[in-house]
């Protein structure tokens, strides 16, 4: 309860910002594991014999982090896109049974 004029706190309605923030910033670390892992164990030479990355390891990581990401994007697309179909066919559904009188109520 809030100490001015006895009012109560507003909770904000929707998701909580922290826990939205958090479970991207998971997100994102996930992926840059994955790409890390990915990447490195397909462009990085078994045996090293520098601290740095030789030119066509460069290129590779660059090239793999590239594909990585677009199929992320892809990806991610198709999903977006079958969410979207699946809240229209939930409201449609919903719309009817509202229509036909609560749907069997």
């Amino acid at each position: 309860m809030n100490a001015f004029f006895g009012q109560q706190e507003q909770k904000p309605s929707g998701p909580d910002p922290v826990f939205a923030a958090s479970l991207e910033m998971e997100m994102y670390t996930d992926l840059f594991n994955k790409i890390a892992s990915t990447c490195f164990s397909k462009c990085a030479a078994r045996k090293h014999k520098d601290a740095d990355l030789a030119l066509g390891e460069m290129s590779c990581t660059d090239r793999c982090v590239a594909k990585y990401l677009e199929s992320q994007e892809l990806v991610g697309g198709v999903l977006q896109k079958a969410n979207e179909a699946q809240a229209a066919q939930q409201k449609a559904m919903m719309e009817m049974q509202s229509a036909m009188g609560g749907g069997g109520k």
